[in-house]
């Protein structure tokens, strides 16, 4: 991802299902990623898959937990819990900081 990229907020939405242990964690571990990682520079809407059936077609989604990067370009998609921070930064093309 190039440095021009980087400063482009994110647009993000998370899939989930309501009431589910999975779920649950998703949502937490993914609002903490953003925090610590993209602070300031994201806009997140979570959104639960039986109440967005249209919306969850058009987007593509065949899984839940999903978390979906609409921007920047072009969309990216991660599934699971979001407990693998590693995995979901590569998969959102967020570069991890240098320790």
């Amino acid at each position: 991802m190039g440095a021009a990229e980087i400063t482009q907020p994110f647009i993000l939405r998370l899939y989930v299902t309501d009431a589910t242990p999975k779920s649950a964690r998703a949502i937490v571990n993914t609002r903490r990623i953003l925090e610590e990682h993209l602070h300031g520079r994201y806009s997140l809407e979570i959104r639960n898959i039986a109440d967005n059936v249209l919306a969850a077609s058009a987007d593509q989604i065949v899984a839940t937990p999903t978390l979906l990067r609409i921007a920047p370009l072009p969309p990216r998609r991660v599934i699971g819990d979001m407990s693998d921070v590693p995995r979901v930064l590569h998969g959102l093309g967020v570069p991890e900081p240098v320790r």
